[in-house]
């Protein structure tokens, strides 16, 4: 079962790049989430992950050298679906179909990769706590920074043109 967890139903071991995979693997489940409850359940979810990506870790590197093996995805789900809450609270508060606000599914995607694989600062030194706590913790910091770079974007976008 941990395996399961760990691997976001086997996502994780795709190559190349089990981390991008999880990623997009993410995207769909959100955009259902979504639709079924809201960004509330988006939210619920993503603490459930998280939750659940901190029994699996530690049964999928008990018995390995890596304390973060590529495979375990977990994480990245949990990390992109932070990204990807402010399309979700943004569709919802003004009555709009969230597929309507592609631009910041792109946006929290490419952002999320970015600080997950860049591991900035605050990243960084999560991802160094090492265990359990490590491996999730610097994704959803990354997916903090992705949100606020949605965010950010989003308002640029939604200047008005002065000519």
């Amino acid at each position: 079962m941990s395996r399961l967890v760990a691997t976001f139903f086997y996502v994780g071991l795709l190559r190349p790049g089990p981390g991008t995979w999880g990623s997009l693997a993410a995207l769909p489940v959100a955009l259902v989430l979504h639709w079924t409850g809201g960004p509330l359940l988006l939210i619920a979810a993503t603490g459930a992950a998280f939750a659940a990506g901190l029994w699996a870790t530690p049964r999928e590197t008990a018995n390995g050298p890596e304390k973060d093996p590529g495979h375990i995805v977990i994480d990245e789900v949990a990390g992109q679906w932070v990204a990807l809450l402010p399309v979700s609270l943004g569709a919802w508060q003004v009555g709009a179909e969230v597929t309507a606000l592609w631009p910041g599914w792109i946006a929290a995607f490419a952002l999320f990769r970015l600080f997950d694989i860049w591991k900035p600062g605050p990243v960084g030194r999560a991802d160094a706590m090492g265990g359990a706590w490590g491996v999730m913790t610097d994704d959803i910091v990354a997916g903090v920074f992705a949100a606020i770079g949605v965010v950010i974007l989003a308002a640029l976008a939604h200047l008005p043109v002065i000519l």
